[in-house]
């Protein structure tokens, strides 16, 4: 055995269950077939699937915290209570608006997407003498597809910008003041779309599909995948999840022997980083990433919840929050509503048999004060984007909140700090993305939210290159300077500087992937063009 440890903040990580008084109980879950994680939540509230007769309904609940119960609320449910019920089918999908914590879509078997607002009225006097409970009633309908809306997905940073997966083995976009048409719809997925996710700025989206493959879309251009690989070899649920801005996709499924995996893949090219075999167990993997570097892993009917920490191209296991309780579904809560006076870095809501149980994952600290090192700036409710504005190309990064005193900025550089800093290099790596880069001929200002310094990329006029393997994008080139100290130990503005220069140096590697990957979504679009002609 080892005699050395690998140092990490996040070691003794532990999940802690609420009492059952602080949570929900007498839940009438869903008893539909279709993969999906039942409940949703958002800052105020959580979304439950519902078994509805007469057509098909989810319940809306003020978010139950591990800590303290709901005040004034009951923890066991009335049996007759307030349904969201406007859904003539089954309803499959929730989703809360990043950017309002009362606005929560859903999509059902009937085709509908519905989009609601809550007013914290509704939630007055439930269980009283003389309580009448009232329906929600949606506030917009979208016809979105003669066949059920699997999957709804609010973008990121853009207000107003909804996802919806269906039946018909589309993804379309809309913008939510103008439903009578999608704005875009991606094309090419040959079986059911089992999964999609949004990376941290919305200009990319990942998909996984019943025919064992992973794509890469630009949501904005529309048609179909920019990039396509095989992915894990069983057709049972994959899930997909971005790995916040590292550049980084997590997926989970099944291998042709039915063992669960995970795999990495760098998003540029799609290309395989790593592949791990969970166990042999039959239920769906559902993943989910915090921005503290923490890959969280929850199997339908599995009683624990898994979580590696993501370092260096390699998941290393930290512990398992473990149950007797088998999970039919699960949700995380947006960072910016966590407890961190209790050193909560993130917070499950997890739905067994009838009760809907929240889970706080606490690091163990001493310590009153807040604690800096375990909490990355979180995303912020503030949107970056119109809807407007992103559908005429726009980009924003994600606005960031820091969860010390609530300030707001723009998130131009990685959030992630790794556990254990890495030894500097003794020089900087030249670029190689791409296999002959064209002279500079023009100096492009970068946007308003970074410093003011002009980046040289190449003429906007001369062509995109090709690249020279299936990998587009490479590892951040980080500029790390001699280490100096003042006469009172701090570091030197040096350090300041070079910070400032990898921010500039991502977003511009970014602007050129993402011209790489509209180049590709276009030229996709006219090959299915011209093969639509000849075929005529």
């Amino acid at each position: 055995m080892s005699r050395f440890v690998r140092a990490s903040k996040y070691r003794h990580v532990f999940g802690q269950a609420a009492k059952k008084e602080h949570g929900y109980d007498n839940v009438k879950v869903s008893g539909s077939a279709w993969d999906t994680n039942l409940v949703s939540a958002s800052g105020r509230y959580i979304s439950v699937n519902w078994n509805a007769s007469g057509g098909g309904a989810f319940a809306i609940l003020p978010l139950p915290s591990p800590f303290a119960a709901v005040p004034n609320f009951p923890h066991k449910l009335p049996d007759v209570i307030p349904l969201a019920r406007s859904h003539t089918a089954p309803v499959l999908d929730t989703d809360w608006s990043p950017h309002n914590d009362s606005i929560v879509a859903s999509g059902g078997e009937d085709g509908k997407v519905m989009i609601w607002k809550v007013e914290s009225s509704a939630f007055e006097d439930w269980g009283q003498d003389h309580w009448v409970p009232e329906d929600f009633d949606p506030v917009a309908r979208i016809d979105a597809s003669p066949r059920k809306i699997g999957q709804v997905l609010f973008h990121p940073t853009a207000s107003n910008v909804l996802a919806s997966a269906s039946s018909e083995h589309t993804v379309k976009l809309w913008d939510l003041a103008d439903t009578d048409r999608p704005r875009s719809v991606l094309t090419g997925h040959t079986d059911t779309i089992q999964c999609l996710a949004f990376n941290p700025t919305g200009t990319l989206m990942a998909t996984t599909c019943r025919d064992k493959k992973l794509r890469l879309f630009d949501p904005r251009v529309g048609g179909e995948a920019v990039r396509i690989t095989e992915a894990h070899g069983g057709i049972k649920g994959a899930r997909v999840v971005w790995m916040g801005d590292l550049d980084k996709i997590a997926t989970t499924g099944f291998s042709k022997m039915s063992d669960r995996q995970v795999s990495i893949w760098e998003a540029g090219g799609l290309g395989s980083v790593k592949t791990m075999t969970i166990d042999q167990s039959a239920g769906v993997v559902m993943p989910f990433w915090s921005d503290n570097g923490i890959l969280f892993l929850a199997g339908k009917g599995d009683g624990n919840i898994r979580y590696y920490e993501y370092e260096s191209d390699s998941l290393f296991a930290l512990a398992e929050h473990k149950s007797p309780d088998p999970q039919r579904g699960i949700c995380f809560l947006p960072r910016r509503a966590l407890n961190v006076s209790d050193c909560e870095i993130a917070r499950a809501y997890k739905v067994s048999g009838s009760s809907v149980e929240p889970i706080a994952f606490i690091v163990p600290r001493k310590a009153d004060s807040f604690q800096s090192d375990i909490y990355p700036a979180a995303a912020s409710s503030e949107s970056s984007l119109s809807a407007s504005e992103f559908f005429a190309g726009k980009t924003a990064p994600l606005k960031l909140v820091s969860l010390e005193n609530g300030a707001v900025f723009n998130g131009a550089q990685s959030s992630f700090t790794p556990s254990a800093p890495a030894p500097a290099p003794t020089h900087v790596p030249a670029p190689t993305a791409f296999s002959a880069p064209p002279p500079v001929t023009k100096a492009v200002t970068m946007p308003t939210h970074v410093a003011q310094t002009p980046v040289l990329l190449r003429s906007e006029s001369a062509p995109v290159p090709r690249p020279a393997s299936p990998t587009i994008s490479e590892s951040p080139v980080i500029l790390t300077p001699p280490t100096q100290v003042d006469d009172e130990g701090k570091t030197t503005v040096l350090e300041a500087e070079v910070d400032r220069l990898n921010s500039e140096l991502r977003a511009a590697r970014e602007k050129i992937r993402n011209m790489e990957l509209q180049v590709e979504g276009l030229k996709a679009n006219a090959r299915k063009a011209a093969q639509a002609l000849m075929e005529a």
